[in-house]
């Protein structure tokens, strides 16, 4: 694959060794009818460029002459080869020489011409060659605008319209920006950018969301992978340490391949979570999205499973080559051990399933950040746990004191608008020993959904007190679970809170 100024480069050499072919592949028609023009400039040769609606037209005269060959370019290459030596013709969208008949035959037989007067021809094409054409000549490839070309076509953009529109943007979201606009073509960007300020008056920050939901919508959306709306003001309380190695992380994930590349790095490519139930793991997932700003799509891995042949693995290869074109991005698989535990030895489907996962998770260049999360640590493979598929694992136990006291304190006033004071949240927390976060939630949401349906009876602290004691957490009806599971964690994974 190779960028703009590489793939150019590398034509300009063919041209120069005057090789009989050279085949570009690319689908982007006028990005390379640009580079072709550019090349004759620079070579100071005439380039013959033929498209159907333009006809030929030559690149590098002293003006784009065309001449209408009525849609027969190759006997106008044939006659371009006999009378003149070292000629270069291209045509700008080439189609039905995958394999052989009548026009790729042709295509061949003009080749032999061009061979004897030292001439070039240029196929531009998407698809592949047939291996007889090949034979004659070398391939490019002109791989979709990369980062630094993205960015560069997005400060032209915002310079066009600024001063017709307001627009926001500093530099750290035009690169943002050129991130989330990988795998586009050069008019895809146009299109998104334009529909996106028309759509806004303008660009703001915000309007940075705005870019992934469309690009959403030209890629075939998947039965396994769906968007989560996320919300930007999430109140997060607790695991203290997760949060701040997410803050950190953030920077790392954004920064430039180049910078990474001179330290030897990657950027972070997720995190597993494993824990108590209803202490927060599944929350962390929207919580690391709200915080990067970045759209969160759940992976639901167990749906791909088919009972056909093949079914199952074709399913996940299209859920990550989505996954992928929607980068950058984070991915949230949900209770990961029940999609990839494969035990059963006899469970081929399984194993190629997850070979396709592991092989993707470790070599995927794609900026995801998956956020998987486990209870049943044990099911896992062991596979999985390999350096380099993870960035980190965290293990979330039962919030502590401090922890349920903030998040009594935030649900109370989220959900009854009620504001304690000091001494009624030390009661409420050393009577919550044992809770989960998802326990807390559960028990002061009991009590709204009473006063929303009383709402003739004034509710008291006392009240809130029988909801509190009333209730019997996970910790207690568990309590083996949690030895095992704190086992694991202490010895094995890194605290989500600050001991």
């Amino acid at each position: 694959m190779g960028n703009y100024n590489s793939t150019k480069q590398e034509i300009k050499n063919h041209l120069f060794a005057r090789v009989p072919l050279i085949v570009i592949r690319s689908s982007e028609r006028e990005r390379i009818e640009r580079m072709m023009r550019e090349v004759a400039s620079e070579m100071k040769i005439k380039i013959c460029y033929y498209t159907d609606v333009k006809q030929v037209v030559a690149l590098g005269a002293s003006s784009d002459a065309s001449k209408n060959v009525d849609r027969d370019p190759l006997t106008y290459a044939q006659e371009m080869f006999r009378k003149n030596r070292g000629s270069t013709f291209v045509i700008g969208d080439v189609r039905r020489i995958s394999d052989e008949n009548a026009f790729s035959r042709e295509i061949l037989d003009t080749l032999y011409l061009a061979m004897e007067t030292a001439g070039t021809m240029v196929l531009v094409t998407p698809d592949y060659v047939w291996n007889r054409l090949a034979q004659f000549g070398l391939l490019t490839v002109l791989d979709y605008p990369d980062i630094d070309e993205r960015e560069m076509q997005i400060r032209k953009f915002i310079a066009s319209y600024s001063s017709k529109y307001p627009i926001e943007w500093d530099q750290s979201i035009v690169h943002k920006a050129a991130m989330i606009l990988r795998g586009f073509t050069e008019v895809q960007i146009d299109n998104v950018l334009i529909s996106v300020l028309v759509a806004n008056k303008g660009l703001t920050n915000r309007n940075i969301l705005d870019l992934t939901a469309q690009k959403s919508r030209l890629y075939a959306a998947v039965p396994c992978v769906e968007e989560v709306i996320v919300r930007a003001d999430m109140d997060v309380s607790g695991l203290e340490n997760l949060r701040n190695w997410v803050k950190e992380r953030k920077r790392l994930f954004f920064i430039s391949d180049d910078i990474l590349d001179d330290y030897g790095l990657t950027a972070p490519k997720g995190i597993l979570l494993a824990g108590i139930p209803g202490c927060g793991k599944s929350y962390s997932a929207k919580m690391i999205a709200s915080e990067w700003e970045l759209p969160l799509f759940r992976f639901d891995i167990g749906a791909i499973y088919d009972k056909w042949m093949g079914e199952s693995e074709r399913k996940m290869n299209a859920a990550l080559t989505f996954i992928d074109n929607m980068a950058p991005c984070v991915v949230w698989i949900d209770e990961i051990e029940k999609a990839l535990s494969v035990s059963d030895s006899s469970n081929d489907t399984g194993k190629r399933v997850l070979g396709q996962f592991l092989y993707w998770l470790q070599e995927s260049s794609s900026r995801v950040f998956l956020v998987a999360t486990a209870n049943d640590i044990s099911a896992l493979p062991a596979e999985l746990f390999r350096k380099g598929r993870f960035s980190e694992i965290f293990f979330i136990d039962l919030p502590n004191y401090t922890e349920r006291k903030d998040s009594i304190e935030q649900y109370m006033y989220r959900c009854l608008r009620k504001r304690l004071t000091e001494l009624e949240l030390e009661v409420l927390t050393k009577m919550s020993e044992g809770f989960s976060y998802a326990d807390i939630e559960s028990v002061i949401k009991e009590a709204a959904q009473y006063a929303i349906l009383h709402p003739e009876e004034k509710m008291n602290f006392e009240d809130i007190q029988r909801y509190f004691s009333n209730n019997i957490p996970f910790a207690s009806t568990n309590p083996e679970a949690v030895k095992t599971l704190r086992d694991w964690g202490k010895k094995r994974a890194v605290s989500a809170s600050v001991e």
